[in-house]
């Protein structure tokens, strides 16, 4: 025979929290701790997509640190072009597409090219181009947003800017900070000091501090990475160990060399000995692939569509004509609202009573005009009745006057005076 079990008639212990929610502890297990497994699959099966934007001189070694970032042959081996008379007289952009894949994971890897930035004369438009570039594809993307059928948008947008600052072991160029200022609310800037091997450790370290002196004098807002409540000390730790070595003295190499103890390793061989990519005491190239890659990639990804994009297309609707109720879909905290329900509600009565005592007011007017008015024509309606009773008065005085004197109380009426006349024959 089934028995039957009692279930708790108290609520299980809850907490308040700041924006008025509820956090309730459950007795049981429920299920959606699966959901991030879920979004695993999803995201397995649906594939990644990452843009990539590298900036910088020629010679400072763009493609190659994009074929040490991804330890594939991304680029084609470059081809020696004869010298001509006539060279480029603006900065072009190329983009490469490649699909990569790692342990079943897909990477649709896009890598936007600046070749011919800061290589002439004049470079005093350099970076127009390229905003002009970034601008698009945000404008691309936005129109994608506005059709009817949304199901299939690629996007396109850049995730991350590399800037390739040159050794020069002295300070920020005009053309770096002229091109920082102009696309650092635009995209995710992230300079790195290009072929550091030909500084030491000391003139790479004062580089680095002029460099950020100099971009924290201009105002200039590079990414850097965010940590979360949920991070461990661990991870937080390392984020900051990251964001310290900002910006990044890095080496590019896709070929291996041996080191002296007979090591096959990425790097590049002087005679003095070699500077190993994937040494952290070499370079930088290990943190900057691990922020960029291996730990956020997909905040980059974030930070691009929340903060970049979310600017850029407020600015165009605005300039378009359109309007947003800021108070729409903003997330209320409900004393707050309640607070702000009873104000109102209380201005309403208040309104209220004011429009009641004003009609009140104008409704006494009224009726003391009316009063005022009728008591006037009373008084000349009563001077004009008293008028006439002295009048008859004075008629019947008259009158009486007439009788005692023994006159007719009618005025006599005239004699017809006799006269001369011929007899009736």
């Amino acid at each position: 025979m089934a028995t039957e079990v009692s279930l708790p008639l108290t609520p299980p212990a809850s907490k308040s929290l700041m924006n008025g929610a509820l956090r309730k502890k459950l007795q049981g297990y429920v299920g959606f701790a699966n959901l991030p497994n879920q979004v695993h699959r999803k995201s397995v099966k649906k594939g990644f997509n990452f843009t990539i934007m590298v900036v910088g001189e020629s010679g400072l070694g763009k493609s190659t640190l994009v074929n040490t970032l991804f330890n594939a042959p991304l680029y084609p081996p470059k081809e020696h072009v004869p010298l001509t008379g006539e060279s480029p007289k603006t900065v072009g952009i190329q983009v490469l597409n490649t699909d990569i894949e790692e342990n079943g994971v897909r990477l649709k890897l896009n890598v936007v090219d600046t070749p011919g930035f800061g290589d002439f004369i004049n470079n005093e438009e350099s970076w127009k181009p390229i905003l002009e570039t970034i601008e698009s594809r945000f404008d691309a993307y936005l129109e994608q947003e506005n059709r009817v059928n949304r199901s299939k948008i690629t996007d396109t947008r850049v995730n991350a800017c590399l800037y390739f600052i040159a050794p020069t072991g002295h300070s920020l160029k005009a053309l770096d900070i002229e091109f920082m200022k102009r696309l650092h609310k635009k995209v995710n800037l992230i300079p790195v000091i290009a072929k550091s091997d030909t500084m030491t450790s000391e003139e790479i370290a004062a580089f680095k501090e002029r460099i950020l002196l100099d971009i924290a004098h201009h105002d200039i807002k590079i990414y850097h990475a965010q940590h979360y409540d949920c991070d461990d000390i661990e991870t937080i730790n390392e984020t900051k160990d990251v964001m310290s070595k900002i910006p990044f003295a890095i080496v590019g190499s896709d070929k291996a060399v041996e080191t002296a103890d007979g090591r096959l390793v990425r790097g590049r061989k002087y005679p003095w000995g070699v500077i190993e990519v994937d040494n952290e005491d070499h370079c930088d190239f290990v943190k900057l692939r691990q922020m960029l890659i291996r730990t956020h990639m997909e905040e980059l990804r974030e930070f691009t569509n929340d903060i970049h994009y979310e600017n850029y297309r407020t600015e165009k609707l605005l300039a378009m004509g359109y309007q947003q109720d800021n108070t729409v879909f903003r997330e209320v905290d409900p004393l707050a609202k309640l607070e702000e329900e009873r104000a109102l509600h209380e201005a309403k009565l208040v309104k209220m009573e004011q429009d009641m005592k004003h009609v009140f007011q104008q409704k006494v007017q009224e009726k003391e005009a009316k009063l005022t008015q009728s008591e006037a024509e009373l008084y000349a309606k009563h001077k004009e009745m008293k008028d006439a009773l002295e009048k008859q008065r004075l008629d019947l005085e008259e009158k009486k006057r007439r009788i005692e004197q023994g006159r007719p109380t009618t005025p006599d009426k005239p004699t017809k005076k006799k006269g001369f006349g011929f007899a009736n024959k």
